[in-house]
């Protein structure tokens, strides 16, 4: 349970002090005000990655050089800051140089949103990053993998621009790099996907209260040797100068009924779908860890009709910390929720 948070030069908050309800904490306001950014404070506390943002400094409040963020978390201060290009990662004091040990001493955590609809409308950058947080958090190791296999993508793709022909002995080293860690994360999504699963049926049809099968297809990039699909493409390549296969084209299809639900599912139907992949995603890391991870669920209920809204509320597990942004408490009329905490949010302002 996250008890406090604590925030320092985080987007439009100067400073933010308060503590929170060990079940549910609401955070209430108009668009644009910070509700979102206070989740994403607790996200980066967590598991040291935004839903919004890749870069640490888009989250620094414009002016300053430096944030910061901490909070007590079943009894133990955690603490991140970043100032200058450089991390601070503690707990209870004690310092962090990796990631992976500071990690293991946070809690998981699914982040649900409004802007979830894109997983279905938008690009498939935005389905790799679902799989990325959700494996990431399924093994350690697994983003130092995606981290080095970003680094090496980025250098063979500058050698295959730089040259009218490329230089393959250059560029082998590299390649090598991209099988190595494509494999694991190729691996890992592959895992991931096999557990989304088994659960993610079930949640479509507990939302939609439709006998819908959702399933989830990993579409991989080459084949399952990489070492193999780069010799096969290196033709491809050297025409269009670009790394062709590898898990950096990876995606997922998302289908109902044995359809594209991004062509053939109706309005309501892609709202309970991607609802149905997060709380999947929640129940695989469930298991994985057995704890259950804090849920981070942001605007969402001005979207969904009164009866996909009840159905989905009904289905938050009453045993996990959930902490909600809203407009309004008009969702809250038809349903029952256990006590909470309350906090408005006006101009970077928390009361």
């Amino acid at each position: 349970m996250l008890s406090k948070l604590r925030l320092s030069n985080f987007r439009c908050f100067e400073k933010i002090d308060c503590t929170l309800d060990e079940m549910t904490t609401i955070f209430i306001g108009d668009n644009a005000q910070g509700k979102t950014t206070i989740l994403e404070s607790i996200c980066l506390l967590m598991r040291l990655q935004s839903p919004r943002t890749s870069k640490i400094v888009d989250q620094i409040k414009l002016g300053e050089s430096n944030l910061s963020v901490e909070g007590t978390l079943s009894g133990k201060k955690i603490f991140y800051a970043f100032s200058g290009n450089k991390k601070r990662m503690q707990v209870d004091g004690q310092k962090f140089s990796k990631r992976k040990d500071y990690l293991q001493e946070t809690a998981l955590v699914v982040w649900i949103g409004n802007d979830d609809i894109l997983l279905l409308r938008g690009g498939s950058d935005l389905r790799r990053r679902y799989l990325d947080f959700g494996a990431s958090q399924m093994n350690l190791g697994y983003l130092s993998a995606l981290k080095a296999y970003k680094r090496a993508l980025r250098a063979r793709n500058f050698l295959l621009k730089r040259d009218s022909i490329p230089n393959w002995n250059q560029i082998k080293p590299y390649t090598k790099l991209l099988i190595e860690n494509g494999s694991v994360i190729s691996e890992q999504r592959k895992l991931l996907v096999e557990r989304l699963n088994t659960y993610a049926t079930d949640f479509q049809y507990s939302i939609s209260g439709e006998d819908e099968k959702l399933e989830i297809v990993y579409r991989r990039s080459g084949e399952p040797s990489l070492s193999g699909s780069f010799e096969e493409i290196r033709s491809e390549e050297t025409k269009q100068r670009s790394t062709l296969v590898g898990p950096h084209r990876d995606d997922i299809l998302l289908k109902i009924n044995g359809l594209d639900a991004s062509k053939f599912a109706s309005e309501g139907q892609q709202r309970s779908i991607v609802l149905s992949l997060k709380m999947a995603q929640f129940s695989v890391l469930k298991e994985i860890e057995n704890k259950n991870p804090i849920l981070l669920v942001d605007d969402i209920f001005g979207e969904l009709d009164s009866s996909r809204r009840i159905k989905f509320l009904s289905l938050l597990p009453k045993e996990s910390q959930k902490f909600i942004t809203t407009t309004n408490l008009d969702w809250l009329r038809n349903y029952r929720l256990e006590a909470y905490k309350k906090y408005s949010i006006d101009a970077g302002k928390i009361n």
